[in-house]
Parts: structure tokens; C-alpha cells; sequence
């Protein structure tokens, strides 16, 4: 077959396969548009899934009658000029393809009224024909019809899924618009009902409003609000508490400078920021939003813009990492959440109260230390509380039940705590404390283990040489595809060396960073921790008892145990009329 140069509509069809995947990516690149146009309102509406009928109406700036037709053609765009422009581009979108590219596989209609104009214009396009430009009704705004999508592409009709398949992804398209933009009104409709109205939200109590409505209150009443800021750099939203986790990554919301993105970087960034909270494959979930200077991230990356290039990546994973672990350590029990304003606020004195010693050692409680709880019996001396006992967090012991529970009061109710799971974290946390203070401890081996791994590994490892020998590794390339090892953590010393090495480094080189090797050194201090915690079946004295609920409180994620179950739950004295019929 001879080459030849493809006819441009034909071109045209092809292009608009990186664009035009579904509805639901229409739907997407027509309301950023209208958001980029400075719209406060846009109206959606699809019918027979998107594939019949897709309209979008907005309150923007509009288009010029004489730019009609140019808005039509590809590569047209008033969002750059220049590669300097595309490399601090702003604007949502700015490649000039959506229009032309929903023409080719579509029959559209645009309808425009720029602000000042004496009237609306429209024009039509159907199979790479442009109709001419004529007078129409329309208020300042834009207005796009696009009817019978892939009429002229039979093949790619054929790969729409049912109507009911395509509108709930139009829905998820639309909800993820509604989180990335709050200061926009967006109201969508399918079939003729109404879906999902918003009005634009300006200040944390209406965004957080929002939010419920479109994610749900389950979530909104799991959640902790996050804000966080370093240099450039700005992180805002909620993410949940490690309780309300997910089986599937199905409640996970990124948006970076007002565009939802599925980056990989930003979603491992969060997963170890829940390491310490979330195991046993949950996932968590979260609507975050990450503001930076344009110029520091790639948004040409990919044909859809859902995947980025960060210019600094290991300054922005460490920084969404750090943030979410410090907003998780915030949520202990002497923190409660408020469904108000969202935000965490202290809740009575965390003074201990009590000392203890046992034999001839002096403990500040018995649950302080990293040993395991010793088995004599306990003597008590009790010092005077600053705090009543029913205003503390965790409330007054008054039982243990089952060998398991203890059993708690407080001004609310009652107080039920998982005495296992509770000491677990307060030693758990205790652990990684003195772990951290001091540099990793480095178990020497009687001869050196070899590791092979690809040369462009390798040269990942060595930018870090100095970070992996601070965590208590010695490694030295001896040749390109070779390491040896000399040294490792003392924690990990009784590990497979080679297999240890190969998957951290394998870890580290796909820019999960430097944070597996302390995520395994963790994971060993956590299984320590299960086994020092006191275990069911130890009967506790009520000053005992205390002790472990103050200890509670001044432990940071002291919420849930290492394995990501509740510590705690608490039954108020409401529920408790209710169920004996008290008060009717």
C-alpha cells in the first residue's frame, strides 16, 4: 500500500479519540470551559445516557460572534500563545481540541452571547461541515448542544455501555466537578430530573455543606478537615478517619489547582500517610486539593490531563505524606469532631492521675513502657486528678468486661474501650518515638550480600545513599547491576537481606520514596507493640483501668489500634433512654 496524506476529517475523527472517550468526557472538557470562560453557573443535561443529547449552559463571558467558526477549528484556543505559556498554563484547558474534536463524532450546536453584545449568534457543525453563522435568543453565556455522539463512527458507538452505565459516569464526572470548583453553581439533569443541584459555596461551612451532598454524609460526618501549607505549596479538604475506610479506592477525590487528576504520585503520597492506621488492603477515603505554582507541574502529561509531572515530585509526595499524618495524629480521643464548624477541638484535662510500681520498678503507668505489661500484682498510689473524672475524654472506669472491655463513664454516657487495642497504639507510638530520636541502629553482617538490580535502579539508590544509610543501611555498587550489601537496620536483621533490598529499592525507584524502608522498620515495631500490649483475659484493678484511658488521651492516633480498628465507642445516655423507654 502506497502512503498517503489522510483527508483532514478523517484526521480529525482519529484526534478526537484521545478526547471524546465517552459522555462523561464531554461532559468534562464543555463545564471546564465554561469554568475557564469565568461561568458562576452551568447547567447539565444529558438524555439516552449522553449518547442522545448532551447540553451544557453557562453564564461565562461568552464568544465573540466573528470567533464563531474559529472556536470550531482545531488547535484554536485564547488560553496560550506560547510554549512559555504551556509551561504556566492556569486555564483547565488550553489545547484547543475540545470543540473541533466533539464536532468531528457528533452533530453540535454552539450557541454564544458575548457580555456586551446586542444579541446571541449560533453555529452548527455535523461531519466536519460548518453551517454559516446566524442571529439566535440567548442571555450572556454559552450554550452546547451535541446530539447522536459517534453517528458517523459506528464503531465506536458500539463501545458506549448502556444508557444507565454511561449517565452514572456522566454523574461521577459531574460530582468530581463539583468538588474541584466550589465557587460554581452546578446543577445536572438526565432524562429531564434533576440529579444534583449546588449552589457555589464561599466559606468552609457551605463547602463543607457541599461536599456532604455530593459525597454523602456518611463521609461527612468520618471526616477531619486538612490544611496545610509550605512554601508554594497549599493542601485543603477532608480526608476520613481511619474507621470509615474503603474496600475499594472508590471514595478518593485529587484535584491539583482546580483539575481532578488520578495522579499516582498524589494517591501513594495518602496511602502512607494512613501506613500507621489502615492496613489489610482498606483504602482510604478523601477529597483533597493541592494548590502550586503552575510552572512547577506538568499538565501536558497526558492526552486526558489526569496524570502530572511535578517538577520537585519527592517535595510534593513528602509534603501531602506529612500533612495527612499530622491531621490523622490529630484525632485522638481527647479530640472531638465538631459536625459544625469541622474542625477538632480539645476535650477536657489529659492529666494521668494516677503512678504505679510494681516489684522494685517505678512505671509512670502501666502502660507507658515498651516491655510487656509484667505479671505481678500491682500496688497503687494514688495522686490528686486536676479534673473531675466524668470531663476527661475517656470518661471514669467503673468495670472491665469479658476480660476484653473496659468499661468507662463520662458526662455523655458511656465509654466502651478495647483495653488490647488501645495499649497496643500507646506502645506502638512510644516505639516509633524512640525509634525516631535517635539514628536507626545498624546490624553489621558477617559477609556482604549481593543484589541485582538494573543499572537505572541502582543509579535511584545512590541519589538517596545518604538517607538509606541514616535508616541503617551500608550500600556500595560494584558493579552496574550490582550492590552489595554490608550493613541493614537492626530491626530488619533476621529478614531475607537480598529480598529486603530488591523490594525497597524496587519501591524507591517508583517513587514511593525512601518511606518503605521505615514502613517495613514500622510494621516490625507494630507486630512488637501486639505482642507487649496486654492481652484479653488480664484482669485490671480500676486504677489500672484509668491509667490506660489517660494514656489514651495523650497518644497521638490513639482513635483506632495499628491495624486500623476502633480503640473506642462510646453509647450516649440518649440512646440508652431510648432503648429502656425512659422519658415517654
Amino acid at each position: 500500500m502506497t502512503i498517503r496524506i489522510l483527508p483532514s476529517h478523517l484526521i480529525d475523527q482519529i484526534a478526537a479519540g484521545e478526547v471524546v472517550e465517552r459522555p462523561a468526557s464531554i461532559i468534562k472538557e464543555l463545564v471546564e470551559n465554561a469554568i475557564d470562560a469565568g461561568a458562576t453557573r452551568v447547567d447539565v443535561e444529558i438524555e439516552r445516557g449522553g449518547a442522545g443529547l448532551i447540553r451544557v449552559r453557562d453564564n461565562g463571558m461568552g464568544i465573540a460572534a466573528d470567533e464563531l467558526s474559529l472556536a470550531l477549528t482545531r488547535h484554536a484556543t485564547s488560553k496560550i500563545a506560547s510554549l512559555d505559556d504551556l509551561a504556566a498554563v492556569e486555564s483547565l484547558g488550553f489545547r484547543g481540541e475540545a470543540l473541533p474534536s466533539i464536532a468531528a463524532v457528533a452533530q453540535l450546536r454552539l450557541v454564544s452571547r458575548a457580555h456586551g453584545a446586542a444579541v446571541a449568534c449560533e453555529i452548527e457543525a455535523a461531519d466536519g461541515r460548518l453551517s454559516e453563522v446566524k442571529p439566535a435568543a440567548l442571555p450572556e453565556g454559552t450554550l452546547v448542544e451535541v446530539r447522536e455522539l459517534f453517528f458517523n463512527v459506528p464503531a465506536r458507538r458500539r463501545f458506549l455501555r448502556s444508557e444507565a452505565t454511561e449517565a452514572l459516569h456522566v454523574q461521577r464526572m459531574v460530582e468530581r466537578l463539583a468538588l474541584s470548583n466550589f465557587d460554581v453553581g452546578i446543577r445536572y439533569l438526565n432524562n429531564g430530573r434533576e440529579v444534583l443541584r449546588v449552589a457555589a459555596a464561599t466559606d468552609e461551612a457551605s463547602r463543607r455543606e457541599r461536599m456532604a451532598r455530593v459525597v454523602g454524609e456518611e463521609f461527612a460526618a468520618s471526616c477531619l478537615p486538612i490544611e496545610a501549607a509550605a512554601g508554594p505549596l497549599r493542601l485543603s479538604g477532608w480526608i476520613s478517619l481511619p474507621t470509615f475506610s474503603r474496600a475499594q479506592p472508590d471514595l478518593a477525590f485529587w484535584f491539583v489547582n482546580g483539575r481532578a487528576v488520578r495522579d499516582r504520585l498524589l494517591m501513594n503520597a495518602v496511602k502512607i500517610g494512613y501506613r500507621d492506621v489502615l492496613y489489610g488492603g482498606r483504602h482510604p477515603a478523601y477529597v483533597l486539593s493541592l494548590s502550586m505554582d503552575p510552572r512547577e507541574v506538568d499538565v501536558n502529561a497526558h492526552p486526558a490531563k489526569q496524570e502530572l509531572r511535578f517538577r520537585e515530585s519527592r517535595g510534593v509526595h513528602d509534603f501531602i505524606q506529612r500533612a495527612v499524618e499530622k491531621t490523622l495524629a490529630q484525632a485522638r480521643p481527647g479530640m472531638q469532631h465538631s459536625a459544625v464548624s469541622g474542625s477538632l477541638a480539645p476535650q477536657g484535662s489529659q492529666s494521668a492521675g494516677f503512678e504505679f510500681a510494681s516489684g522494685n520498678h517505678a512505671w509512670p503507668a502501666p502502660f507507658a513502657g515498651s516491655a510487656p505489661v509484667p505479671s505481678a500484682t500491682w500496688s497503687v498510689r494514688e495522686t490528686p486528678a486536676t479534673t473531675a473524672p466524668d470531663t476527661r475524654p475517656l470518661g471514669t472506669a467503673i468495670a472491665q468486661l469479658h476480660g476484653i472491655y473496659i468499661l468507662a463513664q463520662d458526662q455523655q454516657g458511656l465509654v466502651l474501650v478495647d483495653m488490647h487495642a488501645g495499649h497496643e497504639r500507646v506502645l506502638y507510638e512510644k516505639l516509633k518515638s524512640e525509634h525516631a530520636a535517635r539514628r536507626a541502629d545498624a546490624q553489621q553482617l558477617l559477609e556482604p550480600v549481593i543484589v541485582e538490580l538494573s543499572a537505572a535502579v541502582i543509579d535511584r539508590i545512590l541519589e538517596d545513599q545518604e538517607e538509606w544509610s541514616r535508616c541503617g543501611f551500608d550500600l556500595a555498587q560494584i558493579a552496574p547491576d550490582r550492590l552489595a550489601v554490608r550493613s541493614v537496620p537492626a530491626l530488619l536483621a533476621r529478614d531475607d537481606v537480598a529480598t529486603l533490598v530488591r523490594e525497597t529499592a524496587l519501591a524507591v525507584a517508583s517513587d514511593e520514596g525512601i518511606h518503605h524502608v521505615e514502613g517495613a522498620e514500622h510494621r516490625l515495631l507494630a507486630t512488637l507493640a501486639c505482642r507487649g500490649a496486654v492481652h484479653a483475659g488480664r484482669r485490671l484493678s480500676l486504677p489500672e483501668m484509668d491509667a490506660l484511658l489517660r494514656q489514651m488521651e495523650q497518644t497521638e492516633r490513639a482513635s483506632q489500634c495499628n491495624h486500623g480498628r476502633p480503640t473506642f465507642t462510646r453509647v450516649a445516655l440518649a440512646e440508652l433512654d431510648h432503648l429502656f423507654l425512659r422519658g415517654r
